[in-house]
């Protein structure tokens, strides 16, 4: 086995010139129940934010005419909160400021019609801005809250190290893909992806040149795949990639493009640091997540034993599909 030592002559070049290298960023992404109320919530996020408005401005407009007929007797104050707190969390929160006007009109308009008599003339309007500067609290409440949300979603998904996908999210993904490729019948490839000698440059330029080199690893893998695969660090050295609807063919391809920016860049620091790839294409869904990941696993660790820095390739199932290109 090949034995790599500290000599600073030849390993490592100023740290900055990687991210130059490798180019481009990471493109970055509200938690859900199966509760009856997490359903409606799904269902009503799917709708386009015009018919949304245009169902919150009919209740509204319902609600209105039902306070005109009531009077300041019966209080629908809840009934014109609802309409406008589902705007403001399903839509953008200029659009929400917008409703939230026209509900305002629509509730002064009522009141102004009802007949009621106030002491002064002026307090239906006081009670309008009053009652409009509450929509505008609710509509910025809620959508702090949303982007707060989402922010922590993303968070949750995210590695913090390299900001590419983690563990977690990624073994969802799978599951995912797992299932649809069970209805659909469509293949997909799952590829490991192991760092030869990272350890060297650990021991030898320490830990900040490490995770340098993993976020680098992370930005070329994020830059060199198609939109509608996913790259994701698994842990340690260790990355991974879910390649959709995809054969060995188009895998290949994928491959070897990225094996040939990372191992430019590696030589070009001095960094002796190769890959051991295991990809495995699954014609036929394999029974669970954990057995996918077995296969890619022990192909990954198969390019390892047997010398380092080449790709272990697998085919699990035996139908044929067409040929793809890569994008």
């Amino acid at each position: 086995m090949e034995n790599h030592t500290c000599d600073e002559t030849k390993l490592g070049r100023p740290l900055e010139e990687g991210f130059e290298e490798a180019g481009g960023g990471i493109d970055k992404q509200l938690p859900t129940t199966d509760s009856f109320f997490g359903s409606i919530m799904k269902y009503l996020s799917k709708l386009p934010p015009l018919l949304l408005v245009s169902i919150g401005s009919a209740a509204v407009i319902l609600v209105g005419i039902l306070s005109h007929k009531t009077g300041p007797e019966l209080s629908l104050t809840i009934f014109y909160m609802i309409p406008v707190a589902l705007v403001a969390w399903f839509s953008q929160r200029w659009f929400a400021f917008i409703f939230s006007t026209l509900s305002t009109l629509v509730w002064l308009i009522s009141d102004l019609t009802s007949g009621t008599i106030y002491i002064q003339p002026d307090i239906p309007y006081w009670n309008g801005v009053a009652r409009l500067g509450s929509f505008f609290i609710l509509t910025f409440i809620l959508s702090a809250l949303k982007s707060s949300l989402r922010q922590e979603k993303e968070y949750s998904r995210t590695d913090f190290l390299t900001g590419i996908r983690n563990r977690r999210y990624f073994i969802e993904l799978l599951n995912m893909e797992i299932s649809k490729a069970r209805r659909h019948e469509h293949p997909f490839t799952l590829v490991c992806i192991d760092l030869d000698n990272f350890k060297t440059v650990n021991d030898c330029f320490g830990h900040s040149t490490g995770d340098m080199l993993l976020r680098l690893v992370a930005h070329t893998l994020q830059e060199n795949i198609r939109v509608t695969d996913t790259a994701a660090r698994l842990g340690g050295d260790e990355f991974a990639i879910l390649l959709p609807e995809t054969g060995r063919n188009v895998a290949e391809t994928i491959l070897r493009k990225i094996r040939k920016v990372n191992l430019n860049i590696m030589q070009r620091h001095g960094w002796p640091v190769t890959l051991s790839i295991g990809v495995v294409t699954f014609t036929i869904p394999p029974p669970t997540v954990d057995e996918a990941l077995q296969i890619s696993d022990r192909l990954m660790y198969a390019a390892k034993t047997n010398g380092k820095n080449e790709n272990k390739y697998e085919v699990f199932g035996a139908r044929e599909w067409p040929a793809m290109t890569a994008a």
